[in-house]
């Protein structure tokens, strides 16, 4: 039986691009399912509340459900900025150490998340975010009384939302420089800067802000490399203090030394 060689590779030089170009399609249409995850939970829990909290709605495009936790009107007041995956229930175990803080808190889902209406992007998270901050305002809480508090997706958030606005601080808890440089890492055989929608560019803004910053970092970070962390602290040119850590992962361990840091960081903006 003879082959064709040549007829062989003609068709494979024909369907290897046709196969790649299928697949950035996919990418390009797919995306935003491989960056947000509503209904996965990949976080710590560990009981319920230990303190009473207030359920409030956010007005954004949709209403977004959050937590209210207010404590002493002389106490700043920690808005938090969750991750691109779970739940608010995903987040207690934080909640639980905010409470035996000298803080308030106010903890809100995004758009899509635990059963907000909408969809997630990035524009519609920035969107998301300012509405927190406004529904604080409303409160007659002021800027300058609130601190920031960035979790992974959550730092591109709190970066954002700080270049525009004058806080008393920025936490940024596994932070990363842009979406666009973490999803080369990933996917270094396609064409990211072209097929990507949501690019997070937070290094670019970081020095758009001068409140006093606290980087927070494990080293065996498996998700965002601790390097884009250690980036994020050393690029930083205002007022900064870093927590990095031998041992944590990404799901950073809110061990007594992790709680330390953030009540001396809390404390110094006091």
């Amino acid at each position: 039986m003879r082959i064709n060689f040549k007829m062989t590779l003609s068709k494979l030089l024909f369907l290897i691009p046709l196969i790649y170009i299928i697949i950035c399609l996919f990418i390009y249409f797919y995306q935003r399912n491989l960056l947000y995850y509503p209904g996965e939970n990949n976080y710590l829990d560990e009981g319920p509340l230990t303190h009473k909290i207030q359920k409030i709605s956010v007005n954004s495009k949709n209403n977004l459900v959050g937590w209210y936790f207010f404590k002493n009107k002389n106490f700043k007041t920690i808005l938090f900025f969750h991750g691109n995956a779970g739940k608010l229930d995903n987040r207690i175990y934080k909640l639980n150490e905010f409470e035996k803080m000298d803080v308030n808190y106010l903890i809100f889902a995004y758009r899509g998340f635990s059963g907000n209406k909408g969809k997630p992007s990035e524009s519609g998270l920035y969107e998301d975010a300012l509405a927190a901050k406004k529904w604080l305002n409303s409160k007659e809480i002021e800027d300058k009384n609130i601190i920031l508090y960035g979790e992974s997706l959550g730092t591109a958030i709190a970066i954002n939302l700080a270049k525009d606005n004058s806080f008393s601080g920025v936490i940024l808890e596994s932070p990363f420089t842009s979406m666009e440089t973490l999803a080369k890492k990933y996917y270094p055989y396609l064409p990211v800067s072209i097929l990507l929608k949501d690019k997070f560019n937070s290094i670019d803004k970081l020095n758009m802000n001068n409140s006093p910053l606290l980087v927070m970092h494990g080293e065996k970070d498996r998700i965002v490399p601790f390097s884009m962390g250690k980036q994020i602290y050393s690029e930083y040119k205002s007022q900064k203090y870093s927590y990095f850590i031998e041992n944590d992962d990404h799901m950073m361990d809110f061990n007594e030394n992790l709680v330390r840091s953030l009540k001396l960081f809390i404390s110094n903006l006091n």
